[in-house]
């Protein structure tokens, strides 16, 4: 089987990281999930963006054993699988420390959904974990960080296709989308609805939270059975 297609699209989806400002020097990777064998494309490890071609891109197993490549995959390879495993319908996934939503994250904080700009793609608070405990750090760290994020929404009831995006304390954002495309683009959305909030809650401390009913008919008329938004 080959991969070169999906290895061409995950490296062009890497480098729109640092296009639109998301990452700085090597921080942030992209991976995408191939549906019909369930193997991953991923950045390799610490590999500088401008330095990165098609053939440094790592192919590995649901497991995590290399099938193609001659880099090291990213540190954070297991996250991205623990995601994968535990919700299916993902075919792409995006970690930065992009300013803004890092904010968020290292304030242990949800971005509450303040307007209808969060609203169009997050449908309610973009969650943040709790901490990881010093036994989860000391372990299998990164797959447990996949672990906090999965434990985070089931634990609050929330559909990841509803809530393409995560907070993890102390940390940064995790986001995703049906492939990689759509989860660069849900990372750049998070980092600009994470400063909006920000803003906002500047300029009115006591804010609060948009209302129920213009949530659901934003985020509605972009996702679901009866959107009607765009001209698909």
């Amino acid at each position: 089987m080959s991969f070169a297609a999906l290895k061409e699209r995950v490296l062009a989806a890497n480098l729109e990281l640092p296009r639109l400002g998301l990452v700085a020097f090597t921080w942030g990777n992209v991976s995408a999930r191939d549906a019909a064998s369930g193997a991953v494309v991923i950045k390799p490890s610490g590999l500088p963006y401008e330095a990165m071609g098609r053939d440094d891109m790592v192919v590995v197993a649901p497991d995590g054993r290399v099938l193609e490549g001659r880099r090291k995959p990213s540190s954070d390879l297991a996250t991205h699988l623990a995601l994968y495993r535990a919700f299916p319908a993902i075919g792409g996934i995006v970690h930065t420390h992009s300013t803004w939503a890092t904010a968020w994250a290292q304030a242990c904080r949800d971005i509450p959904a303040l307007g209808t700009t969060h609203a169009d793609y997050f449908h309610g608070p973009v969650p943040c974990t709790d901490a990881l405990s010093e036994a989860q750090t000391r372990g299998a760290y990164e797959h447990e960080t996949g672990v906090a994020i999965v434990e985070c929404l089931r634990a609050r009831g929330i559909d990841p296709l509803a809530m393409p995006a995560a907070l993890v304390a102390h940390h940064g954002p995790f986001s995703w989308g049906a492939d990689a495309e759509a989860a660069v683009h849900n990372a750049a959305v998070l980092e600009l609805v994470a400063q909006m909030a920000l803003a906002s809650l500047q300029l009115q401390p006591a804010l609060p939270a948009m209302p129920r009913h213009l949530l659901d008919r934003h985020f509605l008329r972009k996702h679901g059975p009866g959107a009607y938004y765009g001209q698909g």
